[in-house]
């Protein structure tokens, strides 16, 4: 099955910044808003962030609003993340797929994610 594929993770200190992509070409994501999600250890995978598929408009959850922006290059199939501030909290591994509420035929198998570490 065809997975988006993440990269750009690593360790950052408190208040640095990375830039993660999510590569998704021969996925059915065409005219599909698309989201970033991330899961902390021990806890269930979640939302953090939403474009619209033209990339227009976007939506943050309150936990990354104002340090995070989302966006997406749809000639590159490619969708990013700019994470500034990082805390602590915000250790987690990073996925892309379709948004919350999309159709379900519209989201892809989940990939391997990419590993956001934070030193304190």
């Amino acid at each position: 099955q065809v997975q988006p594929v993440e990269s750009g993770g690593g360790l950052v200190q408190a208040g640095g910044s990375l830039s993660l992509s999510c590569a998704f070409a021969g996925l059915p994501f065409s005219g599909v808003n698309k989201a970033w999600y991330r899961q902390a250890p021990g806890k269930e995978r979640e939302s953090i962030a939403t474009v619209r598929w033209n990339g227009e408009s976007t939506y943050y959850a309150d936990s990354v609003k104002g340090r995070f922006t989302i966006s997406v290059d749809n000639g590159k199939n490619t969708l990013y993340l700019q994470l500034n501030n990082l805390k602590p909290e915000g250790a987690a591994v990073y996925y892309c797929n379709a948004a919350p509420y999309s159709d379900p035929t519209s989201f892809a198998s989940w990939g391997q994610g990419t590993r956001v570490s934070v030193s304190s």
